[in-house]
């Protein structure tokens, strides 16, 4: 027999089978010896009162064992000789646009600008180590996308828009923790994502599919308002009359490719700050009302949301036990974003702490048409570049400092690899998203105690929150509004938020696609 209950427990009761077994005896009145196993369905932590709780979904197996059913890859067929499917990009969108294509009886051609996920790292590496950017390979480019080194959080609301438990059952399938689909908050590590994202390619690779690396789109080729095909920046053409357009929320090339055709592209807003670090042990302090962090609880994260004069002030990707990473995609700019490895094991904690934008915000460049917020977020990644002494090192300054506009003094050691300038950012900064700012950390510092020290360093721009521009499409169809076989999808087009959102945009857009091909 089994039976389902909701508990609340102690930490560490949820850390052990045979406490958790005690305990459901005790308070569900089971004979402990007739508790087989006990499977945990989901797990959160509840840390508003000071004695902290575990929140536990639990499957019990009374007088009968259990047996764990292995998440499998759906079965595929060959389809080699199927009709292809053009996919720009291999990122969450476009990977997960082709599996769901593979299993509906197509094609995928997956074309990725960058390197594949091992030889991305030496650009990493180059960026960190030499200030050396690679336009094509870098944290945004390259297989698996900003996804890849964004550290695998799986959290998402976008629960409406598809079934996000397939999308954690195909990522366990090519390698992730079983516990992914267990925690309230999933999260699955950079030191990991890269295995993962090679198990998908050899999974479209193995059943007919393609995937064509260092493969730049240079154009689209339209004919009477439909997709041809594509051109690459190697001469290479491909015809297809679908595509899947997937390239992420900084493929500015591909938005100005778009413009100067005539697809129509839409500004939108978004968010942009900065990226602020502590030391975890403090984060932990406050979030779980302790000194020290016992051994049965996670690193603390923190999510926080305030007003300043009718704007929003969030908290964005924060990451427990992470690091702070240059994301820059062009030279001459400076990029912040920030990760955490599976076990969140950093002595920092990160989080971008941003602004929320309006299209008003952009009236400067309104002679970029739909580019203008493009061209609003390229100024401030350039002029911290400048200000920096034109390297990857990145303007900073401590918090409290920040808040009372004074140049820092010194900046303690953080974990930014390529390193920082001390500088007072509101030179970097627009005034009213500096001022914003100022104001929405206050708010913070009232909200959590101790969170508004001077140990803490603000690092700037943190500007690739979102994609600034949508590519507008049919809400049935999901195909662009004006072109025929053109389906915009994912963060780049403006349609999801992160690694679940988007490869449910990638998998609705290779459903519509099944569908009439």
């Amino acid at each position: 027999m089994q039976q389902e209950y909701q508990l609340q427990v102690k930490p560490e009761i949820a850390q052990d089978q045979e406490k958790l077994r005690l305990f459901v005896a005790k308070n569900k009145r089971l004979d402990a010896s007739d508790i087989t196993y006990i499977e945990i369905l989901k797990r959160s932590v509840d840390a508003r009162q000071k004695n902290i709780k575990i929140n536990l979904r639990v499957r019990v197996f009374i007088k009968e064992d259990y047996k764990e059913d292995p998440v499998e890859i759906s079965n595929y067929k060959d389809i080699s000789n199927a009709k292809e499917v053009i996919i720009i990009g291999a990122g969450p969108a476009g990977l997960f646009a082709a599996l769901k294509l593979i299993e509906k009886g197509f094609k995928p051609i997956v074309l990725e600008r960058g390197k594949n996920v091992r030889e991305r790292r030496r650009d990493l590496a180059a960026i960190t180590k030499n200030h050396i950017v690679n336009e094509d390979s870098n944290y945004c480019f390259g297989e698996g996308g900003a996804g890849t080194f964004s550290d695998g959080k799986l959290y998402t609301r976008s629960k409406k828009r598809g079934d996000v438990n397939q999308i954690i059952k195909l990522l366990i399938a090519h390698g992730a923790n079983n516990n992914i689909a267990v925690e309230a908050h999933p999260h699955i590590g950079t030191n990991k994502l890269p295995k993962i994202i090679q198990a998908i390619r050899e999974t479209i690779l193995n059943y007919g599919g393609k995937v064509l690396f260092n493969t730049r789109v240079t154009d689209i080729i339209v004919k009477n308002k439909e997709v041809n095909g594509v051109e690459t920046q190697n001469g290479l053409i491909i015809y297809s009359k679908k595509i899947v357009l997937a390239t992420g929320h900084s493929a500015r090339d591909i938005f100005e490719l778009l413009h100067n055709k005539g697809i129509k592209i839409e500004a939108k807003p978004f968010a942009l700050g900065v990226r602020v670090e502590h030391a975890q042990q403090l984060i932990d302090q406050i979030q779980y009302h302790c000194d020290v962090r016992g051994d049965y609880l996670p690193p603390a994260p923190y999510s926080i949301v305030k007003q300043v004069k009718n704007r929003g002030v969030y908290s964005f990707c924060m990451c427990p036990g992470g690091v702070i990473a240059p994301c820059a995609t062009a030279p001459g700019e400076v990029v912040t974003n920030g990760w955490s490895p599976s076990k969140r094991d950093q002595p920092t904690s990160n989080s971008g702490i941003v602004v929320e934008l309006k299209l008003e915000d952009f009236a400067a460049y309104k002679e970029f048409g739909p580019l203008a917020g493009v061209e609003f977020q390229k100024n401030i990644e350039q002029t911290a570049w400048h200000l920096a002494g034109e390297t990857q090192r990145v303007p900073a300054q401590r918090l409290v400092d920040f808040t009372k506009g004074k140049l820092s003094d010194n900046i303690p050691k953080t974990s930014y690899q390529p390193g920082t300038t001390s500088i007072e950012l509101g030179s970097v900064l627009p005034p009213f998203i500096y001022k914003t700012l100022q104001n929405g950390f206050e708010q913070f510092g009232r909200s959590m105690k101790g969170y508004l020290t001077n140990e803490a360093v603000v690092h700037a721009p943190e500007s690739r929150t979102s994609s600034p521009v949508r590519i507008p499409r049919d809400r049935k169809t999901m195909e662009h509004i004006q072109i025929k076989g053109l389906y915009p999808c994912g963060e780049g087009a403006g349609y999801a938020g992160g690694i679940i959102s988007a490869a449910i945009d990638g998998e609705k857009c290779a459903e519509q696609i099944s569908l009439i091909y």
